[in-house]
């Protein structure tokens, strides 16, 4: 997210970029955290912008953008949303038992997913993924999900036609139950990690001036 929020900044807006708990260090770190310690730190960098701030945009990528819909759920007062392919639509039940079985039989991870990308070596993430932190995950988009009529200030939905990681789904369903107005823009070059993929100058470019427009709306 570190681009996207260098082009914000150097559009001339004030900007939060949290360090999510358990991110950005280990697998070994990320093991013990939660929805709850990831909101937590959401909600506690919304409170800071907000602080300093008349009107508040919330961005985030894949989980990012379903903590930036969870946010606009529980505060009306945000200007706009825009999330780049974000976890929506609530992974099958099946699927979940198949992750409980293996929590059941010892294991702790499951193999890496990150690293969706057609540019290639752009993006260093964990070589493998903790399945108690994902069922917790899975858990807060139950919740998300179940919320998207309270979201009414205007979303930017930006969708790679091709995700590895997050089916087309999520956005569909966002854009179908958000309770207010959603542009949807499909990315065409990109996989999952659209922000440091192809389309990168085209998603920037677009958060930007979405900003610009609901920064002027009354």
């Amino acid at each position: 997210m570190r681009p996207l929020a260098r082009a914000f900044a150097f559009a001339g807006f004030s900007i939060e970029l949290p360090l999510l708990p358990g991110h950005g260090t280990s697998v070994e770190d990320m093991v013990p955290t939660r929805w709850s310690d990831w909101s937590r730190a959401a909600e506690a960098a919304y409170s800071e912008l907000a602080g300093r701030c008349d009107r508040v945009v919330v961005a985030g990528l894949s989980m990012g953008g379903s903590l930036a819909i969870w946010l606009a759920e529980r505060h009306p007062e945000i200007a706009g949303v825009i999330v780049i392919n974000p976890l929506v639509d609530p992974p099958a039940s099946s699927f979940r038992d198949m992750l409980h079985g293996m929590i059941e039989e010892g294991a702790t991870t499951a193999p890496a997913i990150g690293s969706d990308t057609a540019m290639h070596g752009v993006e260093s993430a964990y070589d493998a993924s903790p399945l108690e932190p994902m069922l917790s995950m899975f858990e807060g988009v139950d919740e998300v999900a179940a919320g998207l009529g309270d979201v009414r200030c205007p979303v930017l939905l930006l969708s790679s036609r091709v995700d590895h990681v997050v089916p087309t789904e999520s956005g569909d369903l966002l854009a179908a139950r958000a309770g207010g107005p959603v542009e949807r823009v499909w990315l065409e070059r990109s996989y999952h990690v659209a922000t440091l993929d192809y389309d990168a100058p085209e998603i920037e470019r677009r958060a930007v001036g979405f900003v610009n427009e609901v920064g002027a709306l009354k």
